[in-house]
């Protein structure tokens, strides 16, 4: 059994989703790990993972709205306020999804679907450089 730890960053421009499958399935290419289980770990609670859909751009536009919608940003809805009217939607919005994804590797590729893709969800309107935290373990 082996493993491989890295470290990703991925800068945002505001609220919305961010691929990130190709950067990630290159740094698998690089490990000597064939076969085994991939563990991705975003370091923050205002963003989170995803693995949607990446053929259809409409699909990431949608689901940004709709968590635009269920989790509106309105200061009076909140205690937590202290650093801006998107924080704390953020907080709960990344609460909602998953902060961290497990995915099958084997000969040296994801298992992912024809139509999946990784994301980065960032919650926020600003520029923020997001880090992931990449764990590979098999043989």
């Amino acid at each position: 059994m082996q493993q491989a730890l890295s470290q990703m960053s991925v800068s945002t421009e505001g609220s919305g989703l961010y691929e990130v499958t190709s950067s990630i399935a290159h740094w698998i290419g690089e490990q000597d790990i064939t076969d085994g289980l991939l563990t991705i770990f975003i370091r923050h609670t205002s963003a989170s993972l995803l693995v949607q859909e990446n053929a259809d751009p409409d699909v990431v536009l949608d689901l940004n709205d709709f968590f635009a919608r269920i989790v509106p940003e309105d200061d009076s809805l909140y205690r937590h306020t202290a650093e801006g009217s998107d924080d704390m939607p953020a907080h709960i919005r990344s609460a909602l999804t998953t902060v961290q994804l497990s995915i099958p590797v084997a000969a040296g590729r994801m298992a992912l679907g024809a139509w999946q893709g990784i994301y980065v969800f960032e919650h926020r309107h600003g520029r923020f450089t997001r880090n992931l935290a990449l764990h590979l373990l098999g043989q």
